[in-house]
């Protein structure tokens, strides 16, 4: 993948648009945020003003998780508020004033809310997430938010081993990680690919 020719195919998508909302969707362990922060980094090389949204600052909170049974397949579809990620994006699409967006905080695994401001002035935003593109309810609510998509798909035998990887990295043992990958990061990657809208453009190489 070629990131320049990414950032002038979105630039000229872009036209002379007051905003411009892109989608940067794929499954677990795809390179979503990685994409998204050099896409920025190209991007704001250019003169432009962007700014990148992620979908992981609307996670539900542990102790909801734990309330709904929810708490062992956290990053999962049903895991996350849709309802106030749709209302985020409608609030950037109006770009009526400063939106205050969520971040999802790792080190803690939790929401902080009012953590990123996306100000008029931007420009484009890139929005990257496991679920943008999904085809299923409440997800399909999000298919006119964009202005642009892009899915990653690095193919899953790809994706496992960097999921497994990812676990590996955290200190766990290979028992552990086995379990949490295709307990949970790999089962969503195939939901992900299996049943998603189309994109404008599909990533194979990243």
């Amino acid at each position: 993948m070629n990131v320049k020719s990414v950032r002038d195919e979105i630039l000229k998508r872009a036209g002379d648009a007051g905003r411009f909302i892109v989608a940067i969707a794929g499954p677990p362990g795809a390179g979503k945020s990685t994409l998204s922060e050099t896409l920025a980094e190209a991007i704001a090389g250019t003169g432009e003003s962007v700014a990148v949204l992620p979908m992981d600052g609307f996670h539900m909170d542990n102790a909801v998780l734990e309330q709904k049974g929810l708490l062992a397949r956290k990053g999962a579809p049903e895991t996350f508020d849709v309802r106030s990620f749709v209302s985020i994006l409608a609030a950037v699409r109006a770009n009526d004033g400063e939106v205050l967006v969520p971040v999802f905080d790792r080190s803690r695994e939790l929401a902080i809310a009012s953590a990123r401001a996306i100000p008029p002035e931007t420009r484009i935003v890139l929005v990257e997430g496991n679920y943008l593109l999904l085809d299923e309810v409440p997800w399909r609510e999000l298919d006119a938010a964009f202005d642009f998509s892009i899915l990653i798909d690095p193919g899953i035998e790809v994706l496992e081993r960097r999921l497994l990887q990812r676990w590996y990295d955290h200190g766990y043992d290979e028992e552990t990680a086995r379990k949490k990958a295709f307990g949970n990061d790999i089962p969503n990657a195939r939901r992900v690919l299996g049943n998603c809208r189309p994109s404008d453009l599909v990533i194979t190489d990243f």
